[in-house]
């Protein structure tokens, strides 16, 4: 990730390294301390999740690219985008992380990187959305609060 220049929300880092840590962290934990919290190994339940997230993430890519502005968070928006996973939930990348890591956790029958997925949703909310929110608010004024109060943040 290159330096955040003055036109970009400025956020903390890519939203997938940072629940792609937290779920490191949570899954370290699971090999240190095997067995502490009994959660069985959901294989298909897992999978089910894993593929409607990528799904979901693969849909916000295309739906970026048609629109012709960066992807990256960290990089200058010039469109607002509104169409496709965007007219259900204003953060579907996030969303879409969220159901991987639950369905790798579920996957691996891995308790505490199942519980890691909170921390990781309060990170992204508190150092990507909240200033992805501010920016898109500043850079396209009236149609980015009318999108607001039209889409909700999550789901």
């Amino acid at each position: 990730m290159s330096a955040p220049g003055p036109d970009s929300p400025r956020v903390l880092a890519p939203p997938p390294l940072i629940v792609g840590g937290f779920f490191v962290a949570g899954y370290g934990l699971d090999r240190l301390f095997p067995g502490a919290i009994g959660l069985p190994v959901w294989p298909w339940a897992g999978g089910a999740l894993i593929l409607a997230g990528g799904g979901l993430g693969l849909w916000m890519i295309v739906t970026f690219l048609r629109a012709r502005t960066a992807i990256e968070p960290w990089k200058p928006a010039s469109a607002l985008v509104t169409g496709g996973p965007f007219r259900l939930s204003r953060n579907p990348a996030y969303v879409g992380l969220a159901l991987v890591h639950a369905g790798a956790a579920l996957w691996l029958g891995a308790p505490f990187a199942l519980l890691a997925i909170a921390p990781a949703l309060a990170t992204l909310h508190c150092k990507v959305v909240l200033r992805e929110e501010a920016y898109l608010e500043r850079r396209f004024g009236a149609a980015y609060s009318a999108y607001r109060k039209r889409v909700r943040r999550w789901l």
